[in-house]
């Protein structure tokens, strides 16, 4: 499924595929669970369900999930100490896998202390993508150190409830420089709403797009500096951006997409609808959506 060539009549390009984990029960969703369930099942079985990644859990509700075929994204928050307990109960329901780890460091673990903890819990964690969520501020540089040459994934945020949680143009150039340079892999989470820039016009918080990221992602892989990856970031052209990634070959978007795997979003059709409207995905893939909510 390659952009603009050979495979362009797929629904859902290379560029694309599961790009957009379902994090529906997360703010600012808030998506209750006896609806989230239904609407993600709904989104794996559309035209545009290549665009969809696992279902996106908090572990401290696993109790609310009932026996069903799903595929999980397991948050953490609590860092590697949760995460035998989390295992073993998901264990206990019935065709629900973890297929993924989102795994945070409580304000008080170093690097050296959470990662001691991972190796810890390493075999819990075999055949697993395992996210690290990298904080921000002092901590962050020994935490992006410690990934270097290791298996698991950096997980940075790029968004919240409140204007402070957005990480600007600068921060998450360096932060996005610094992993693609060492070969770390990286996800995404909260505030990429939409696929261009943007200023939210009802929090009027300046939210990143997430075609921004891939295209940022695409020039630091080129060598790009924190300065150019940043002006890519800003960038609020969205056709502009949509012309620079249609025409990417496909070793270039196998590249991308093998350092920027995924972010996660409340809902899946807020990104699906950018991307019609920039022409980067068929109209088609609309077909069934309005039958649906948005997750």
């Amino acid at each position: 499924m390659d952009v603009g060539g050979a495979g362009a009549e797929a629904v859902i390009s290379a560029l694309f595929a599961g790009l957009c984990d379902d994090a529906a029960l997360f703010p600012p969703g808030n998506v209750p669970l006896p609806d989230a369930l239904p609407a993600h099942a709904r989104h794996r079985s559309a035209p545009y369900a290549d665009l969809v990644g696992p279902f996106v859990f908090p572990v401290a509700r696993l109790d609310e999930l009932t026996p069903g075929s799903l595929e999980l994204s397991l948050t953490l928050p609590g860092g590697p100490a949760t995460l035998e307990p989390a295992l073993d109960r998901l264990a206990q329901i019935g065709g629900a896998t973890a297929v993924a780890l989102e795994i945070a460091a409580p304000a008080e673990q170093t690097a050296a202390e959470f990662f001691a903890a991972m190796d810890a819990v390493e075999t819990q964690t075999a055949g697993l993508d395992v996210f690290v969520e990298v904080p921000r501020g002092e901590r962050r540089a020994d935490f992006l150190a410690a990934l270097v040459g290791g298996s698991f994934a950096a997980k940075f945020r790029t968004g919240g409830v409140v204007a402070e949680a957005y990480p600007d143009e600068a921060e998450l150039a360096s932060a996005l420089t610094a992993v693609i340079a060492s070969g770390v892999p990286f996800k995404a989470t909260a505030g990429l709403h939409h696929a261009v820039r943007n200023t939210d016009p009802h929090t009027g918080f300046e939210q990143h797009g997430f075609l921004n990221v891939l295209l940022a992602t695409r020039h630091a892989l080129g060598g790009a500096g924190v300065d150019e990856v940043a002006a890519t970031l800003a960038e609020r052209e969205g056709a502009l951006l949509a012309r620079e990634l249609r025409d990417l070959p496909a070793d270039v978007v196998r590249a991308v997409r093998t350092a920027f795997r995924s972010f996660g979003t409340c809902s899946i059709l807020e990104p699906l609808e950018d991307l019609v409207a920039l022409h980067l995905v068929p109209s088609s893939a609309l077909a069934s959506a309005d039958q649906g909510a948005h997750a």
